[in-house]
């Protein structure tokens, strides 16, 4: 867990880690800054971030298009505090200690971007509400 004085690190897993997890990961580091650590990993990464929601997020100011998926390991939740899951089941080890938070959210898998920026939008809500949680900007 997080040392005292410490930021906190949150983990953001989907399938394929090119879409769902990259937008939350990109959101959590827009909107939080330094005041978090941030990854994402998938249980089956695919070969490149999905074009929809590089669009979806270059739409609201955020360039996701030099990303790629990454794989899920058992250090990369070790390492973290919160692991935030996104459709990916049971593939995500379970660590005493930890935070496990299961977010349901649609698959921009072979969504078109009217139905990407409703993901976009929905994702950017419940990050909203983990950083004010997790690390609430102070005004220090």
């Amino acid at each position: 867990m997080t040392e005292p004085g410490g930021k906190p690190s949150v983990l953001f897993v989907c399938v394929h880690n090119a879409g769902r997890s990259q937008m939350a990961a990109a959101w959590l580091a827009h909107l939080a800054g330094d005041r978090v650590e941030v990854r994402s990993a998938g249980s089956a990464p695919g070969a490149h971030v999905n074009p929809a929601a590089v669009q979806a997020m270059a739409e609201a100011g955020i360039d996701i298009s030099a990303e790629t998926p990454k794989v899920l390991t058992a250090d990369a939740v070790r390492e973290s505090d919160v692991c935030v899951t996104m459709g990916c089941g049971d593939t995500c080890p379970v660590f005493p200690g930890k935070r496990y938070l299961d977010w349901k959210l649609d698959d921009p898998a072979g969504l078109g971007i009217e139905a990407v920026r409703t993901v976009r939008d929905e994702i950017r809500a419940l990050v909203e509400s983990l950083v004010e949680e997790i690390a609430p900007d102070t005004g220090a």
